[in-house]
């Protein structure tokens, strides 16, 4: 029995290949479904988008390297990063090959963190939050030009001053890079002290 469905009540509609199911679906007429399944996503904006997020950081391009919110509670955020391939580090990292450097993947997951810290403030104009320790980073895969890079992170440790996060990057449902971060926050008139 075929199944109408209003295409008009969904924003985005796309083409998914999916072999896990290709057994139990069957087209009109009873044979199994061989080609890509036709499915549907309801397009659901983010929470907080790049201008609200430059409200948060301090950030600009090409420093900047959150460009949307789509999950937040007290505790655990998870940002989204579009790598695209005009990207300045796409000519020199490696320009046949360009691969998102790990310290700038640490870097996004970072500002994700920064802006779950600062969110949290209503004096955030006032604040810098400083990246203080990376601890038990590591690099899976490679993120390149066209990837969307994930990254979740969540609060282990929370003080007035300070906030340590773990955090999971991930392309496609495939981590990527993971590592735990502690961020300082400090008054933005402070200076930063001298090496």
């Amino acid at each position: 029995m075929p199944v109408n469905l209003n295409l008009n009540s969904f924003e985005y509609w796309g083409r998914f290949r999916s072999t896990q199911f290709s057994d139990t679906i069957a087209l009109p007429g009873g044979s199994p479904a061989a080609a890509p399944l036709l499915y549907l996503v309801t397009y659901m904006p983010p929470l907080l988008d790049i201008m609200a997020i430059r409200e948060i950081l301090p950030h600009r391009f090409p420093f900047l390297l959150v460009d949307s919110i789509v999950e937040l509670e007290e505790d655990r955020i998870v940002g989204i990063k579009n790598v695209t391939a005009n990207e300045p580090w796409t000519t020199g990292h490696f320009p046949d090959y360009p691969v998102m450097p790990g310290v700038l993947i640490v870097e996004a997951m970072a500002q994700v963190a920064g802006v779950l810290v600062l969110k949290q403030l209503p004096d955030r104009h006032k604040k810098l939050v400083l990246l203080a320790t990376i601890e038990q980073a590591k690099f899976r895969r490679p993120v390149r030009p066209g990837d969307q890079l994930r990254m979740e992170m969540k609060v282990i440790k929370k003080k007035a001053t300070m906030a340590k996060m773990a955090g999971v990057a991930t392309v496609d449902g495939l981590v990527v890079a993971e590592a735990e971060v502690m961020c300082k926050l400090i008054d933005n008139t402070e200076q930063a002290p001298q090496a």
